[in-house]
């Protein structure tokens, strides 16, 4: 049976050191993803919030355009693409729709549906979509979304979400590991819906 796939872009299915090459270029760093231990880079780059809000917001399109895919990613989703459904859940602008699709072109990266919320806030979007389990790197987002949808939720581990995490959230350290643990979700499901058919 077919199964909805909520899926978050950046960090998830893009590198999460994509956005370090731009801000070591540009503010003169030399940042690794290991120096990373919060999801906000404001203190990283010792200039004002305003003024880095502002950076990001201008460089946004391009970074999106160059961002390398986490690995693996391309080959496990291609796997999924034919017999679950790819729900991508951003909190990117919906500015950035047609960007962020000539990317899934350029990569070779199906999507069934594409929504670029402008908000960290995921929980509505999943509900809406009525998503079976969901594939994040930000760690507030993974255990409200599992907490809020009572699904499970994948988090791809990173030196920016190392906080505890619930049973229901599963940390992997890659798309390989993501997709041992969701085939072997899926053929446990499975084989309880049997078993209650049967009774």
């Amino acid at each position: 049976m077919k199964k909805k796939f909520g899926i978050d872009i950046d960090g998830t299915v893009t590198s999460p050191s994509a956005l370090l090459p731009f801000i070591n270029k540009d503010f003169g760093l030399n940042l690794h993803l290991s120096d990373i231990n919060q999801y906000d880079l404001t203190p990283f780059v010792n200039v004002p919030e305003e003024e880095f809000s502002k950076w990001f917001s201008e460089n946004e399109p391009k970074i999106y355009e160059e961002s390398p895919l986490s690995d693996g990613a391309d080959d496990i989703l291609n796997m999924w693409k034919d017999q679950h459904q790819l729900y991508f859940i951003s909190a990117r602008g919906p500015h950035l729709l047609e960007n962020t699709k000539n990317w899934f072109r350029k990569k070779g990266l199906t999507y069934h549906n594409i929504d670029l919320i402008g908000s960290h806030d995921k929980v509505e979007t999943v509900k809406k979509h009525r998503v079976d389990i969901f594939f994040e790197d930000k760690h507030d987002n993974a255990v409200m979304i599992h907490e809020e949808c009572h699904i499970p939720v994948i988090l791809f581990n990173t030196p920016y979400n190392q906080d505890p995490i619930p049973s229901g959230v599963v940390r992997v350290n890659n798309w390989f590991e993501a997709f041992k643990w969701v085939e072997h979700w899926l053929k446990t499901n499975h084989e309880e819906k049997k078993a209650i058919l049967t009774v």
